[in-house]
C-alpha cells in the first residue's frame, strides 16, 4: 500500500463512493437481465408453445434456484472475499441470460432460468459484504438506499426497453444482447476492487479511519451457524422478506400479462404503466433511508427507527393493493399499485442495513440466508398466481387479496425484530 504524508491525508479520499458505484452498477445490470423475461413472456409462450402453468414454472424456478444459492454464496463471501466471487457469479449468470435466447422448448428454458438464478444468488449478499467492508456505519442505510433504487429503477425501465428492443430483434437476440453487460463488469469490477481497504493503492489513512476495522472485516472467519439458528431477530427477518418478496415478485413476473388481459392496455402502454411499482418503489427506497437517518439523529433508537419505517411500509403496500382491485381506471389504478411497489421498497434500507449490523463480518452469510428464505416467497408468488388462474380463469382479483394479507403477515413480524445488535453480542 502506498504511504502518504499526514497532511495529505487530512481529507478523506473517497474510494468508498466508487465502490458503492460499482454495486448499483452491477444492481442495474442484475434487474436488466432478470425482469426482460417478463416483457418477452407473451412472445416466448407464442414461440415455444408454452402454457400458463409451464410459462409460470419457468418464471419461479429463477426463484427457488436464487433461493438455494444465496446461502453458500453469501458464505462464500465472508470466507474468501467478494472479489472472486462476484467477478465469477457475474459472468456465470451473464452467460445464462444469453442462453435464454437459444432455448426450444419448456424443458430448456426452465433448466436455463434454474442454472441464471444459481449465478444472480450471490450478487446482493456479496455486495451487503462489500458495504460492509468498505462504508461506515452511518452511511449503511443511505448506500443501501442508493442500491435499491438502481435495482428498482433498473426494473422500472427495463420493460419499456424491452419493449423497443423487440421492435428491432427478436427476443433470441435481446437475451444475447443483455448478456454482455454483465460480462463487461466483472473485468472492470475485477480489476479496480480490493477486499481489504488497505490494500487499495487509492485510499489514504483518513479514508481508512472511516472504515471497519481489519478485524471487523476479516474475511475467512469461520460462521457461526448455531449462533444465527438462535436468532430470533434472524429467523424474523427472515419471514419479513418473504412477505415482502411474495408481493413484489408480481411486479416483475405476472404484471404485463395482468395488464394486456385484464386491463386491455397496449404492449408498449402495458410496458409504461408496469415500470410504475418499481419506479416509485426506488424513490420508497431512499425516502425509507432518510426517514431513519432523521429519526435516530432525532435521538430515537436504531432498532426503533427501523422497526417504524418497515410496518408503515408494509401496512401502507397491503393498503395500496387491496384499494387497487376497486379502482376501473387502468393509470388510476396503477398508480395505486405504484405506491404499493413505493411502500414495499420503504422496507428495503432497514431489512439489508439490519442485516449489515447483525452480521458484521459474517454479513453474506446474514444477508444471504434472509435472502434465501425471502425468495422463496417471492418464486411461490408466480407460480400460486399461474395456479389460481388456472382454478378460476380470468380471477385476478383473488391473487390480490392473497397478496395484501400478506403484507399485513410481514408488519407483525417487525413489532418483534431488533435489526442492530451484533451476533456476536447476543447473549
Amino acid at each position: 500500500m502506498q504511504q502518504t504524508h499526514p497532511l495529505t491525508s487530512v481529507r478523506p479520499t473517497r474510494v468508498r463512493y466508487v465502490i458503492t458505484a460499482y454495486a448499483m452498477v452491477l444492481a442495474i445490470v442484475t434487474y436488466l437481465d432478470r425482469v426482460c423475461i417478463s416483457q418477452a413472456a407473451p412472445a416466448m409462450m407464442h414461440d415455444l408453445g408454452l402454457t400458463r402453468v409451464q410459462m409460470g414454472w419457468a418464471l419461479s424456478v429463477f426463484g427457488w434456484a436464487y433461493a438455494l444459492f444465496e446461502v453458500p454464496g453469501g458464505w462464500l463471501g465472508d470466507r474468501i472475499g467478494p472479489r472472486r466471487v462476484l467477478m465469477r457469479v457475474v459472468l456465470w449468470w451473464s452467460f445464462f441470460t444469453a442462453a435464454t435466447g437459444w432455448v426450444w422448448n419448456a424443458a430448456s428454458l426452465i433448466a436455463t432460468r434454474t442454472l441464471f438464478g444459481a449465478g444472480e444468488a450471490g450478487c446482493f449478499p456479496n455486495l451487503t459484504r462489500v458495504f460492509t467492508t468498505w462504508l461506515p456505519v452511518h452511511e449503511r442505510e443511505r448506500a443501501q438506499g442508493l442500491l435499491w433504487l438502481a435495482a428498482r429503477w433498473s426494473g422500472a425501465f427495463t420493460p419499456l426497453v424491452v419493449a423497443y428492443v423487440l421492435d428491432l430483434i427478436t427476443w433470441r437476440r435481446t437475451f444475447e444482447l443483455f448478456g454482455l453487460f454483465g460480462i463487461v463488469w466483472a473485468i472492470a469490477f475485477y480489476r479496480s476492487y480490493r477486499d481489504d481497504p488497505r490494500t487499495h493503492p487509492s485510499v489514504n489513512e483518513a479514508e481508512l479511519a472511516l472504515l471497519p476495522t481489519r478485524e471487523q472485516s476479516a474475511v475467512g472467519a469461520k460462521v457461526p451457524w448455531s449462533r444465527i439458528a438462535r436468532s430470533a431477530s434472524v429467523w424474523l427477518l427472515c419471514i419479513q422478506y418473504a412477505c415482502l418478496s411474495y408481493g413484489w415478485y408480481f411486479y416483475i413476473t405476472w404484471l404485463p400479462t395482468y395488464l394486456r388481459e385484464a386491463r386491455g392496455t397496449s404492449i408498449k402502454f402495458g410496458a409504461l404503466l408496469a415500470s410504475l411499482p418499481l419506479l416509485l418503489g426506488g424513490i420508497g427506497c431512499m425516502v425509507g433511508a432518510q426517514i431513519i437517518r432523521r429519526l435516530v439523529a432525532a435521538r430515537t433508537s436504531v432498532i426503533v427507527a427501523r422497526r417504524i419505517v418497515a410496518i408503515v411500509g408494509f401496512v401502507g403496500a397491503s393498503a395500496c393493493v387491496l384499494g387497487f382491485t376497486r379502482v376501473a381506471d387502468p393509470v388510476r389504478a396503477m398508480l395505486l399499485l405504484g405506491l404499493a411497489g413505493f411502500f414495499n421498497d420503504f422496507v428495503m434500507p432497514a431489512c439489508w442495513a439490519g442485516c449489515m449490523d447483525i452480521g458484521g463480518r459474517y454479513s453474506g452469510t446474514v444477508s444471504g440466508t434472509m435472502n434465501m428464505v425471502g425468495n422463496i416467497g417471492g418464486a411461490l408468488s408466480p407460480l400460486i398466481i399461474g395456479y389460481i388462474l388456472t382454478a378460476n380463469p380470468g380471477n385476478w382479483t383473488l391473487t390480490f387479496y392473497v397478496s395484501s394479507a400478506i403484507y399485513l403477515m410481514g408488519s407483525v413480524c417487525w413489532v418483534f425484530i431488533d435489526a442492530q445488535t451484533p451476533l456476536e453480542a447476543r447473549s
